[in-house]
């Protein structure tokens, strides 16, 4: 890790080194200490690059290293020339420095090109072209003013103009490098931009000191500190911590307004210098240095938009195929599945199958093990749906909803096919628990079908067909874990009565047309009434009374099941606390509420309970919430919710016990403190028969884990007789009192003391 000094090595440099260029400018002009300084700024900037490479490690050093190089060397050039111009008082040129000077060119485009060629990951032809198209461009300006004027000039020798053209054909090539850089993938750290700004200062020095050499006579001035603060901003590209990532590949840059006029402005420097030539000039116009250069802008050109036009092509294919894709599993998506059902259903005698598979209980994988293991369980079970037989196509449509379209013309059995055949051997392929990062999870579905009445493709369109197989999988997921449904018109019209009565149930919970009913929970020892299970009920005005296995699902899917049910809660409560104040010990001594899935997973839930608590005045003791096994069998936030609601004090019961996933595993991870046995279980009880083995088996379980037993749904003598000889101790049923309203509840509990003190005077 780096220490403080070592993050701000950069600005310890750039500071002290900054001002040293400022006090280079206040000494006297052409004398000895300002050429001394001058040199030393440079050797100082380019051993400090040096320096850096060693401390800094970056990933790249051979770049920093040629970089390094081609300051070095043309420090020494500057060496070189200060002792011809201090000691013996002569300017040569062409001279022993130039040599230097030149040769930097070479080192500062190696390191350059290596800085481009490893911020790419793949060849980047369009920096390139615009890069060429700068070159070519500011080439024949470079050509035409600074170039062509010296190897014109007879009366100069050879080879000083040689030596002399060098210098802006040299600054051509950094500044091409210069473009190219900026145009391909960069990340653009604060090295990046020292090392630009450096470059930049460079050549800004070196065409102004070319243009001031062939229109003036140039002397050292203020363009000097041009040179120097290069020299100082590479050695703080060096320094600055982002050198490590330089060279890095990253993303490509946008075409921006500025890369676009630039280019643009490039391409009129042809027919600008034509036309500047023709108008101001002597009549003599360099026609073949203007064709030369606009063929070479136009070929330029040309191949920058053949491959602007393969990359968008490229591109537009990508997303077109993105566009019809699974981003999580790569299946084809619900807008590639409604594309072949248009073509599909447009051709006559087809008559497709659609599938459409509802993962059940995907949300509590989601939650318990997070988003990865969800998408990795997607990704399972779309490679195991992948091998179905018959082969169909297969798409993810929704979040944990696939699809699977069968051609039954193009399927051996045609339209002989029917829902158990395709369903069969999709849940035999959904039996086997998926391994995921270490995980065994068990994967069940919900599966709707659509396209097997003979009537249903009359007249059928892609969103139709969709919409019948999405009702079928709805009907098959309120059928319970694992159903399935094929599509028929009464599932239409059950919808529309669950519209309804979606509708109808906000009306109904602000005009106050549920009310609570209780049902008794008695000690099978003596039928006293222990305590009671409070039920809602919905008395409408228009449809009479509506059971709750009509609303509560709609209510569920809807959410308004959360303010319904903690609405029964508060009037439970309540109901209870009166109870004790008119009948004291003769009222229930507990009181139970169901909680449903969507209730648990609200993240306030447990302080509602608590509120609710604290309003009624009702002791969290006597207060028992009612679970069913699917409610937690995923954990996550519903399991969390209930041990948060434990810790208050309350009691929790698992309800219809026996008839949910994994019956044992919920009685180690839950706070279980009742167990309510499913009356499937109740029914017919005869020694010897399964029911009877398991009802008689769990009793030891039970007392084993301190935990109460209520055995629901007894309506006949002879199966409370059979449970008090198996050791259960509490019962529900239609044997000890159906469920009624809170008055005549009343009645019912005034009436069992009084018979009580008429059997034991003693009691009252």
């Amino acid at each position: 890790m780096e220490t403080s000094r070592e993050a701000r090595g950069w600005l310890l440099w750039l500071v002290p080194a900054v001002a040293a260029v400022g006090g280079y400018l206040l000494l006297p002009a052409d004398s000895v200490a300002r050429s001394v300084a001058y040199d030393v700024i440079g050797l100082v900037s380019a051993l400090m690059i040096a320096v850096a490479v060693r401390r800094r490690r970056p990933s790249q050093p051979a770049l920093w290293w040629w970089m390094a190089a081609g300051q070095a060397v043309w420090v020494l050039g500057d060496v070189l020339y200060s002792v011809y111009d201090k000691v013996f008082h002569v300017a040569p040129f062409p001279s022993p420095a130039d040599v230097f000077y030149l040769a930097s060119y070479p080192l500062t485009l190696a390191g350059l090109a290596m800085v481009v060629r490893t911020r790419r990951r793949a060849f980047d032809s369009a920096g390139l072209l615009d890069a060429g198209i700068v070159v070519t461009g500011l080439g024949l300006l470079s050509w035409t003013f600074l170039i062509r004027p010296v190897l014109d000039d007879a009366a100069t020798p050879l080879t000083t103009r040689l030596v002399a053209v060098a210098y802006p054909v040299a600054d051509v090539l950094i500044l091409g490098m210069l473009a190219w850089l900026l145009t391909t993938s960069a990340v653009r750290t604060a090295s990046f931009r020292f090392l630009v700004t450096a470059v930049v200062l460079l050549l800004i020095s070196d065409v102004a000191y070319g243009v001031a050499t062939t229109l003036f006579t140039y002397s050292p001035s203020v363009l000097d500190a041009g040179w120097l603060l290069s020299y100082v901003l590479w050695a703080a590209a060096a320094w600055h911590p982002s050198m490590r990532r330089l060279g890095e590949p990253g993303e490509a840059p946008a075409i921006s307004r500025g890369r676009q006029l630039a280019l643009g402005v490039t391409m009129l420097i042809t027919p600008g210098l034509l036309v500047a030539q023709g108008v101001t000039g002597d009549g003599q116009v360099d026609w073949l240095a203007a064709a030369i250069g606009g063929v070479i802008l136009c070929l330029l050109s040309l191949a920058r938009y053949t491959g602007l036009v393969r990359s968008l092509q490229r591109q537009s294919s990508r997303l077109a195929e993105m566009a019809l894709h699974d981003d999580v599993t790569g299946l084809s998506n619900r807008r590639a599945l409604e594309q072949r059902l248009t073509h599909l259903l447009t051709e006559p005698g087809r008559h497709p199958h659609l599938v459409v598979i509802d993962l059940d209980g995907f949300d509590q994988v989601d939650n318990r093990y997070g988003r990865a293991i969800g998408d990795a369980l997607l990704v399972a079970v779309a490679d195991r749906l992948g091998t179905y037989e018959p082969a169909g196509m297969l798409t993810r449509i929704g979040g944990n909803e696939f699809a699977l379209l069968l051609d039954p013309t193009d399927q051996p059995a045609g339209r002989q096919a029917d829902v158990e055949t395709i369903v069969a051997p999709l849940r035999q392929l959904l039996a086997e628990p998926f391994s995921v990062a270490g995980h065994a999870l068990l994967v069940q579905a919900s599966i709707g079908v659509a396209g097997f009445a003979v009537a249903e493709p009359t007249a059928m369109n892609p969103v139709e067909l969709l919409r019948r197989a999405d009702v079928a999988v709805h009907a098959a997921r309120q059928h319970g874990t694992g159903g399935v449904m094929a599509y028929h018109p009464q599932l239409d019209e059950k919808a529309d009565e669950q519209a309804r009565i979606g509708a109808a149930l906000r009306a109904g919970l602000d005009t106050e047309q549920f009310t609570v009913f209780y049902q008794p929970i008695v000690d099978l020892a003596d039928d006293r009434l222990v305590a009671v299970e409070a039920l809602v009920r919905w008395q409408h005005p228009i449809w009479g009374v509506v059971g709750p296995d009509s609303f509560i699902p709609v209510a569920e899917a809807n959410g308004l099941i959360v303010e319904l049910g903690g609405w029964v809660l508060q009037q439970a409560c309540a109901q209870a606390v009166r109870w004790d104040a008119d009948l004291a010990d003769a009222a229930p001594g507990r009181i139970s509420v169901n909680v449903s899935a969507r209730q648990l997973a609200e993240p306030g839930f447990a302080q509602t309970v608590a509120a609710v608590l604290t309003r009624t005045g009702l002791a969290a003791h006597r207060l028992t919430l009612e679970v069913t096994e699917t409610a937690v069998f995923g954990g996550g936030q519903a399991l969390g919710t209930l041990w948060a609601v434990h810790d208050l004090g309350v009691r929790v019961a698992l309800d219809d016990f026996g008839t949910g996933h994994s019956s044992l595993g919920l009685l180690r991870d839950c706070p279980v403190d009742v167990l309510k046995i499913d009356k499937s279980f109740v029914g017919e009880l005869t020694d010897g028969d399964r029911d009877s083995v398991i009802v008689a088996g769990l009793i030891p379980i039970i007392e084993g884990l301190g935990l109460d037993a209520v055995a629901e749904g007894v309506e006949h003598a002879a199966q409370a007789a059979q449970l008090r000889r198996y050791g259960y101790r509490l019962a529900q049923g239609y044997l000890f009192g159906r469920p009624m309203a809170a008055d005549d509840m009343h009645r019912h509990l005034t009436h069992q003391r009084v018979a009580r003190r008429r059997l034991d005077p003693a009691a009252a």
